[in-house]
């Protein structure tokens, strides 16, 4: 296929993470250094290919000194005119404006488009592929949730921020003998919560895969206290939720914008209160797990994925995504990526760690 080709697009889509912009600097250096294309990135996302269509030219010039740099040099924004919303019961996707996408690739001239997001926006992709757009995706979701690959880049980076949160926590939960909340990302999957967790000496981890009794987080609590431990930890992801409860969120959306997920660790710091009488406290960290520099493993990891891409384009592989198992690139086709997250199993390893270590996740089994 790289015979014919002259001319990819890049674009980075949903909100950002650490490493956004060392993928599209290893996409226009292995374009232009190894093959001769021509790079055009789409900026703000898919949003991007509406009329009048906003992109510009990339050079080896325009990425230098973008590999330590968080954010995304083309932006990112949210799904837009391309989410699909429920109507009615109805699952309605905006036929108007996967027409003019397409109708934008072919007016731009792109031999292939390289999409860089999270499992909506490779939704997208996937729709936008059938429709006869030549896609190769790569994967951006700081949760490391999407199937059919390993890591994502930014899920390491979001777990150092965190972790370093947890350790500064545990200095002043001690000195004023206090609980301590820390609400992390993790809609879906508690990788980030049961990762930092671990790394972090949490006393209690909630996730979303393992519903909580707050009855059994509060007997955590009770039971260091009784051991001469006056405080405790907690990690929450923004996905937990209460056995036969329902998810919280700060913001239930609209007809004009998604959910939003946030105020779980809120709620759960008003519970143990009154159940332990111990002083509680919530630190949500927000934006603050996707922004700044990536670690080295995150530029690492984004390179790979950015040049593994551009590779796939030359060999032919649209219709798939890039992906990382074992200790290197693959590719896998979109199917596998879009139809369910990669949530925590039941008999993970770090599960079991966790346990052993004597943190409780305050589900059934603890």
């Amino acid at each position: 296929m790289s015979r014919g080709m002259r001319r990819i697009g890049v674009l980075s889509s949903g909100g950002d993470a650490p490493g956004v912009n060392a993928v599209i600097r290893a996409v226009v250096k292995t374009a232009s250094r190894v093959y001769g294309w021509t790079v055009i990135g789409i900026e703000d996302g898919f949003e991007g290919l509406l009329p009048p269509t906003r992109t510009r030219a990339l050079a080896l010039d325009d990425v230098r000194g973008f590999l330590p740099r968080g954010g995304s040099m083309l932006g990112c924004s949210s799904r837009g005119h391309f989410a699909v919303r429920p109507d009615d019961g109805q699952t309605v996707r905006h036929e108007r404006a996967y027409r003019e996408a397409v109708a934008s690739t072919e007016r731009l001239g792109l031999d292939a488009l390289v999409v860089i997001g999270g499992e909506g926006s490779q939704r997208i992709a996937y729709e936008l592929s059938r429709l006869g757009v030549p896609i190769v995706g790569i994967p951006k979701t700081i949760d490391n949730d999407l199937p059919g690959t390993d890591l994502t880049f930014g899920f390491d980076t979001a777990l150092d921020i965190a972790t370093e949160a947890i350790d500064r926590l545990h200095t002043t939960a001690e000195s004023h003998h206090r609980v301590l909340l820390v609400e992390v990302m993790g809609r879906h999957a508690g990788w980030i919560a049961l990762q930092a967790g671990v790394a972090g000496g949490a006393d209690i981890i909630l996730i979303p895969e393992i519903p909580f009794h707050v009855e059994k987080a509060a007997a955590k609590v009770k039971e260091r206290e009784a051991q001469g431990r006056l405080f405790s930890i907690l990690v929450v992801a923004e996905g937990a939720r209460p056995a036969g409860g329902a998810l919280v969120y700060q913001d239930p959306g609209g007809s004009d914008r998604a959910p939003r997920l946030g105020g779980i660790a809120a709620r759960v710091s008003d519970e143990i209160e009154r159940l332990t009488g111990r002083e509680s406290r919530v630190v949500v960290l927000g934006h603050l797990q996707r922004g700044g520099s990536p670690t080295a493993f995150d530029r690492l990891l984004a390179s790979c994925y950015g040049s593994a891409a551009v590779r796939a384009v030359a060999e032919g592989r649209i219709g798939h995504i890039v992906a990382w198992q074992g200790n290197e690139p693959v590719t896998v086709p979109f199917e596998r990526v879009i139809q369910q997250v990669r949530v925590v199993p039941p008999g993970h390893h770090l599960l079991r760690v966790a346990r052993d270590l004597g943190i409780t996740f305050a589900g059934d089994d603890d």
